[in-house]
């Protein structure tokens, strides 16, 4: 449990500049960030975020808050066209930062072809990187390859590359698949394909999915923590996407304004002190 990498995401303090949310997170008490590039999720972005300049620039602003950077979100559809030039550069930015694990989702289930095609390439250079990549269920409710625990095993099995992994996240499943029920079921079912997992819960109301602490919404995250406990070499990290919700529909809705530096931190705090927990007594 010592040696395990717990990061906070980026993605609760959208609206924030880079360095206030890097002392945040250090001063809540975490060692590792993972930063979130994630489009209709964080502020708007593009592809001059990535270039080797701002690589310099993180990394000087890593070291002056004292974290290091395990992973990165980012986000794409890698069935499309354009998906290996986006990519490449997004795995040569992660690199550059230090991150060893990159998520993204799969694809559109209509654009499994060039999916497959584009990750033969990108597997290739993520290897001349040394940056491993996560697919991560998606949580609104589309038909993509990687739905469930089972497509997402699937997928890893039909690469066999050591540098393609999953990476779960049950409050996803929740949104995407609500038919499932007991969400840390299908989580659990992953995990042997895993390399990374975000830990977040989400709770259910007649408007739709809100995102809470972790261990205060529908997912069992005792069970998901304690299954998680056995593969005590795999990071993860902590996600509370405080800006947004999801509709009934699972759509993302983000708010006009920014969640308070108070609300994130008191709920980065309680889900930090509920995983160390959960994953001590796992």
């Amino acid at each position: 449990m010592t040696d395990r990498i717990i990061s906070a995401s980026g993605a609760p303090y959208d609206g924030y500049g880079r360095e206030q949310m890097l002392e945040s997170i250090a001063r809540i008490g975490f060692s590792h960030v993972e930063p979130a590039f994630i489009v209709g999720y964080t502020e708007p972005f593009d592809e001059s975020a990535f270039l080797p300049a701002e690589i310099v620039s993180w990394r000087r602003a890593l070291s002056d808050a004292g974290l290091g950077c395990q992973a990165m979100s980012s986000h794409i559809d890698l069935g499309l066209s354009d998906s290996v030039e986006v990519f490449t550069g997004r795995m040569a930015f992660a690199a550059g930062i230090g991150a060893r694990i990159i998520a993204t989702n799969a694809s559109a289930r209509q654009r499994e072809d060039r999916f497959l095609r584009n990750v033969d390439v990108l597997l290739r250079r993520a290897e001349a990187f040394g940056v491993m990549i996560a697919l991560e269920n998606p949580g609104d409710g589309s038909d993509n390859l990687f739905n469930t625990a089972e497509e997402g095993i699937a997928l890893t099995q039909r690469f066999g590359s050591p540098w393609l992994g999953l990476n779960y996240d049950a409050a996803n499943t929740a949104s995407h698949r609500p038919q499932f029920g007991d969400f840390a079921d299908d989580a659990a079912a992953a995990l042997p394909a895993c390399i990374h997992a975000h830990i977040k819960d989400v709770k259910r109301t007649p408007e739709g999915w809100f995102f809470v602490p972790v261990g205060e919404g529908d997912i069992d995250c005792r069970k998901l923590l304690g299954e998680i406990a056995r593969k005590p070499e795999m990071p993860v990290s902590i996600e509370f996407p405080a800006r947004l919700h999801r509709r009934a529909d699972a759509q993302p809705v983000r708010r006009i304004s920014p969640a308070s530096l108070r609300e994130i931190e008191g709920a980065l705090a309680a889900s930090l002190a509920v995983v160390r927990r959960g994953l001590i007594a796992g």
